[in-house]
């Protein structure tokens, strides 16, 4: 054998050579690390016809929604675990310094108690809202075909879990300066019966039985997890400020900052969807089958606002303009 004929052997992070330069951070700690992918007759190196293998043949690796090479997806922030915590540390710094200084200034007893009702009612049970987007969010990521898809449903679910954080401790902190509003005590009741919620409700909890993942990631992060952000954060912090809670329109713009990072993300991935021609409709099929559960989750939502006229109007423009920016 001659001696260019003599392979070279290869060397660390070998399956990025492709790109003729040393991995960076992100590419070595994110990329091609699900090892369920290996096999698509036995994702999980076990009997074919276990359940658990049976269940990600069908709704991970059968989904409508296909790509040649999962893997190649990037997320456009580069985030990984080390930087997510910087990042997201000096966000909670920046919320709990609110907290911190507005309770100095005694800001809930300026409240007017009408508004303190409307936020029993409208605001404190979102919280079981939030917990439904970080479940929904654990599934996508659970079954995501790629693992640079995982890192980002897992950061952003870790994002909801903060915002359910959030909620409980405005929820106490309510509760101190209104006793008699139910703070603590009526949420549950808000969440399963009050009309204004009974839209996200039924969105969500089909969304959290929605099993195949290319449809479930479209469901929540293309119109869901858009709806609640337009209505349940935006228009609401914008009921606050007109209400004299300046407290909730700075939570909520903070809370904003992380949604545009999901919506980023998932841009990208649709980018990446749309390179496969037979992806464009069955995308845009589910954006068609689940909006009008969402639209209507807005209008019953955003009917109940005070102060707030045509909110609906803006939060559903709002979702069209996220989605048609895809290139849908």
């Amino acid at each position: 054998m001659s001696e260019a004929q003599v392979l070279k052997p290869l060397k660390t992070w070998s399956y990025l050579a492709a790109r003729r330069r040393r991995p960076s951070e992100y590419e070595i700690v994110s990329t091609n690390l699900h090892y369920n992918t290996r096999d698509p007759n036995a994702p999980w190196e076990l009997d074919p016809n276990l359940f658990m293998n049976r269940w990600y043949k069908q709704y991970r690796d059968g989904s409508p929604l296909q790509h040649p090479d999962w893997n190649a997806f990037r997320d456009p922030d580069e985030v990984v675990y080390r930087t997510y915590n910087l990042m997201q540390d000096g966000q909670e710094t920046y919320v709990y310094g609110l907290f911190d200084q507005f309770n100095a200034r005694e800001h809930d007893k300026g409240l007017e108690p009408t508004w303190a009702g409307t936020l029993a009612r409208l605001y404190t049970p979102a919280r079981y809202l939030f917990h439904t987007l970080q479940m929904a969010s654990a599934y996508v990521g659970q079954m995501a075909p790629a693992s640079t898809i995982t890192n980002c449903a897992y950061f952003q679910m870790a994002d909801m879990l903060r915002w359910v954080s959030h909620t409980a401790y405005r929820t106490k902190e309510l509760s101190l300066s209104f006793p008699g509003k139910g703070f603590g005590e009526d949420e549950r009741s808000y969440w399963e019966n009050d009309p204004a919620w009974q839209g996200f409700r039924e969105l969500m909890e089909k969304l959290l039985v929605t099993w195949d993942w290319g449809e479930a990631f479209v469901a929540l992060n293309l119109v869901a997890k858009p709806a609640a952000e337009e209505s349940v954060l935006r228009a609401l912090g914008n009921a606050g400020r007109h209400n004299g809670d300046t407290l909730l329109g700075l939570l909520t713009d903070a809370q904003m900052i992380d949604a545009a990072r999901h919506r980023r993300w998932a841009g990208a991935l649709v980018k990446m969807a749309l390179e496969r021609a037979e992806n464009r409709g069955v995308i845009t099929g589910w954006i068609a089958k689940w909006t009008p559960l969402a639209e209507g989750a807005i209008e019953a939502y955003c009917a109940a606002l005070p102060d707030v006229p045509h909110a609906a109007q803006g939060a559903k423009e709002a979702v069209r303009q996220f989605q048609s920016g895809l290139g849908l």
